[in-house]
Parts: structure tokens; sequence; C-alpha cells
């Protein structure tokens, strides 16, 4: 490890006198590189950059001047220099640096303002995979880092944000300060780290190595959250750039700014919708499903969820897989709602909408793909699970009857339903449904009997509600996501009106399930595909 070198502290307040611009994106070049040379900055530059500078008639050096060697190897090489990085690198201020810079010809370099190839967007558009290795780049990341080292001296911006910052110090005190440059150093190295996280994942990808040696995680800051998931907690949302509709980069439309458990629940709302071709809604509270439900339309769909657990959905997240219409918002908003996330909403749905001031509405630009691939992380103490997606779909044809009754066609589509629903529930999870709409949902408890009792406890209440003399879950199926791995729990659903069950199988009892499954003359299926959430 190379020792601390005896520096003298770099100075508060530097004045600029060269900057180096790099860019892939030129948008609000042409202005920013005017008031750089307004203040007396020498321009240097290369390739598109370079030329996009001299057509708008600023006078601009191109770095093959300053190190005496063509770009060469189709512009894989131009950078990669003495003269570049010695000018980003060199410490002012210190004899033997100062020495070296003089013999040699080297010249300080102030400020770098240098993006890097989007690689990233040619990856997520499909690029190929050479395009995507071209789009690599090499000597941005290594100059961002050689300015980003060197902040004593060097003011580094990754994109026009950190230059107009840069700009404003400028016209403010005609220098940098230290601090400035310090905080723009940081925000240089996070941006490399991000670059280098998105390359390598790729690569391993296109390798095949789904657990790769190292594993890094990168994303951009969309919001500083008011706090996590407690007021005590601080929080912030960050997207990684995955392609893939849902709450990362839906349009707020109104409503209050979205805090941490909003954004939890509208993502754990969207994505079950999304599960469904007909018009569907989902109501979550506390990132699990209160009342999921198929309709006609979505007015439909939202009265059946609603149906389930009116006393949960209240301040609850909704989720719909159609665009709204005015009647949708109208049935929405006769009680309290804190968000709404959509694929589309109509003028009149907009308006109806604006009136609840506090209600945040999401629109998003379609909806996810439950079969699309990807990566779910969580964090434990001191590292992180990485899972890919759980994309499995149960199907009519992969369902085991393993018992002497067999199921209707209604009852095999009730089962699926509800496993459906089920995979989508805290563990351990009991979903009873009938008719495309759940009765009851037991989530998140210890043992798989009590979901069981809680879920019927929500479905008489349900039932009651509706002035039945019965229990919703009266003649419904039961969904478990993994097996149960005693009788009690299949007998509890029998008791709360279950007439068939789903679930994974695969316990040393099943035999003991399957024979008081056959005593109570149910259905029961097999899907052989466990779904655990945690």
């Amino acid at each position: 490890m190379p020792a601390a070198p005896d520096f003298p502290p770099p100075p508060d307040r530097v004045t600029p006198r060269r900057a180096l611009i790099s860019l892939s994106d030129k948008a609000g070049l042409e202005a920013a590189a005017r008031a750089l040379h307004a203040r007396g900055v020498e321009l240097v530059s290369t390739g598109g950059t370079r030329a996009a500078l001299e057509k708008a008639g600023l006078p601009v050096r191109d770095v093959s001047d300053l190190t005496g060697f063509p770009e060469m190897m189709d512009g894989r090489v131009k950078t990669l220099h003495p003269v570049v990085h010695g000018g980003l690198l060199g410490v002012r201020d210190e004899p033997g640096h100062a020495a070296a810079m003089t013999e040699h010809g080297i010249g300080g370099i102030d400020i770098a303002w240098i993006d890097l190839y989007p690689f990233e967007a040619t990856v997520a558009a499909g690029g190929g995979f050479e395009a995507a290795v071209e789009n690599i780049d090499i000597g941005g990341p290594a100059m961002i880092r050689s300015s980003a080292k060197n902040h004593g001296y060097v003011a580094v911006c990754v994109d026009k944000a950190g230059l107009d910052e840069v700009l404003a110090a400028l016209e403010a005190d005609g220098a940098t300060s230290l601090d400035l440059r310090k905080r723009l150093a940081a925000r240089a190295f996070a941006r490399t780290a991000a670059y280098d996280a998105s390359v390598s994942g790729w690569f391993a990808g296109q390798v095949g190595d789904t657990a790769p040696a190292r594993k890094s995680i990168a994303g951009a800051l969309a919001q500083t959250l008011r706090y996590g998931e407690n007021p005590h907690q601080t929080g912030a949302f960050y997207r990684t750039g995955e392609a893939r509709p849902g709450v990362a980069y839906a349009e707020q439309i109104q409503g209050k700014e979205l805090g941490y458990n909003n954004i939890a629940d509208a993502d754990a709302a969207y994505e079950l919708v999304a599960e469904f071709e007909a018009p569907a809604c989902v109501i979550v509270k506390h990132a699990n499903p209160c009342g999921v439900a198929v309709g006609k339309d979505l007015s439909e769909a939202y009265a059946r969820a609603l149906e389930c657990d009116a006393v949960s959905a209240f301040g609850g997240v909704i989720a719909v897989n159609r665009p709204l219409t005015g009647a949708d918002a109208r049935a929405i908003t006769e009680i309290f709602t804190e968000v709404v996330i959509a694929p589309g909403a109509d003028d009149e749905a907009r308006s109806v909408f604006a009136a609840k001031k506090n209600l945040r509405l999401l629109i998003t630009a379609g909806l996810p793909d439950p079969q699309g691939a990807g990566e779910v992380f969580r964090s434990v103490a001191g590292g992180f699970l990485v899972q890919s997606r759980d994309r499995s779909l149960i199907r009519p044809e992969d369902l085991k009857i393993v018992t002497r009754r067999q199921p209707t066609p209604q009852e095999i589509e009730d089962m699926l339903f509800a496993f459906t629903v089920a995979k989508h529930v805290k563990s351990n999870a009991i979903v009873y449904a009938k008719d495309g709409q759940t009765a009851g949902i037991g989530a998140g408890q210890m043992n798989r009997r009590d979901s069981a009792r809680i879920a019927a406890i929500r479905a008489r209440e349900a039932g009651e509600a509706k002035g039945l003399a019965h229990s919703l879950a009266e003649g419904s199926a039961c969904a478990s996501e993994a097996f149960f791995p005693f009788a009690d729990g299949l007998l509890e659903a029998v008791a709360a009106g279950a007439t068939s069950v789903i679930q994974p199988g695969g316990s040393i009892r099943d035999e003991e399930v399957i024979a008081a499954a056959d005593e109570k003359g149910i259905a029961m299926a097999f899907t052989g595909t466990r779904v655990f959430r945690h």
C-alpha cells in the first residue's frame, strides 16, 4: 500500500484556467462552454465534442494537440496519455510534481466535464453484444477517477448539474471552493462505481454466471424521502435502471410526496395486479393484499376487492391493470386511500382525484411482465441476499389431483386464482377465493393453521358486511403457498367453508393430509411449486 505523501494542503480557492470536456450527451454544451470561455477558461476536447464546440464558433484545442498523438484504434485510444493524466493528477503546490509538469510540458487541468459512453442505454435499447462492448468507456472513467482523486485542485463534473454548480461558483466568486470540489469528487466516484456495476452485472449475465464472485448494485437517486419506515429513520429511493414498468418510473400526477412505505406497498400491489388478464384490482395494506378481485370492468373489480376486507382497505394502496375512468375514480374516492397506481387515467378520472389533494395518483407506462426475468435483493447484517424474481406460473395442466374427488372446472379456476394471490402474500399464507374474488386472506403467521383461522375470520366478517348468513369462504378454494405440514391447517380451511384446496405438496405427511381431504369430501391439487414470500 503506498505511503501517504507529505503534500501541502490544497488551496480553498482554485481559479480555473483550463477545462477538459468530453461528452456523449451534448445537451447544454454550447451555453456552458460559452460561459467558461467568457471567464477566460481554455477549452480542450476530443472527437465529437470538439467538433460541436468548433461548430458553435468557440475556440477549442484538440487533446491530440496536447499529447502529440492522434486518436487511434477507432477512438479507443485518445486520452490515455501522461500529458492528460498528469494535468489531472498533478499536485500543483508540491515541488516534485510541479517540476515534472514543467519538464514534460504538462499543463494543469482545473475542470473536467466528462460523461461516459452510453453503455446502460445501449443495453436497455437491446443492443447486441458487440455494440455493448464498444460502449464500455475506458478513457472516461480513467479521467474521472484521476480528477476526483486530485479534487484538491480539480473540479470534476459527471453531468450538467455538476457543471452548473461550478458555473454558479465562478459567477459568485471567480473560483471553485475545496468543499465544492470534494462534493463533486464524491459524486464522480459514485458514477464510475455505478457504471462498472452495470458493466459487470451485464457481463456476468452474458456468460451465464448467476452467482459471480463479486456483485455490485447501483442506483441513481430518484427521491430523498421524508423518512424511512418510521419517522426516526432516514430514507431514500433509488432507481436501478431496470426497464420494468412500475412505481420506480411512474409519473406522479398529484398528491403528497411518496413515502418509504407508500413506495413499497405500491410496488407490491402493482406486481400482483399484473398477474391477471381480466380487469383487476388489488388493495394492499402493509405490503400484503387485503382484497383482490377481477370484474367485467375496473369499477366492479374494485367493489369486489373492497368487499373482502373494507376495514383494512382504509388508508391502503390500490393497483389496477386498466386505465382508470371517471366512474372508477368516484368509487375509489369514497374512502380514504393513500396511493392509486394504474397504467393510465382519463381526464375525468384525473379531475375526480384532484379533489382529493392528499391522494397520490401514479401513472405508469405499462404493466410489469410476471414472467419477466430479474433479480430481487434483500439486505442482512454484513451483506445482502440475491435471488431471481419468482416467475412461476401454474396452469391447469400443471395440477396433480391427489384426492378421490375431482375438482369442478370452476373450482380449478378458483384454485388457480387463489394460488396466484398467495404467491404475493407474506408467508405463512392462506387465501380463500371464489369466482375471481378473494374471500379471506391470512398472512405472515408463524404457523399455517393460524393463517387459515385469520383468513376465515376475514371471510366471515366480509359475509356479515354483505348481510349474508354465511361466510364469503363458503364454497371457496383455499390456497396455501407451501405444503400443509399437518392436516390441522386443511381442516381449518374445510371448517371455513372451502370445498377445494391447492398447495405445493411435498410434506412427509402428505398422505395424512390427503386422507383428511378425502374424509371431508373435498378436492385437492398439488402444484409441485412452492411460492414462499418472506
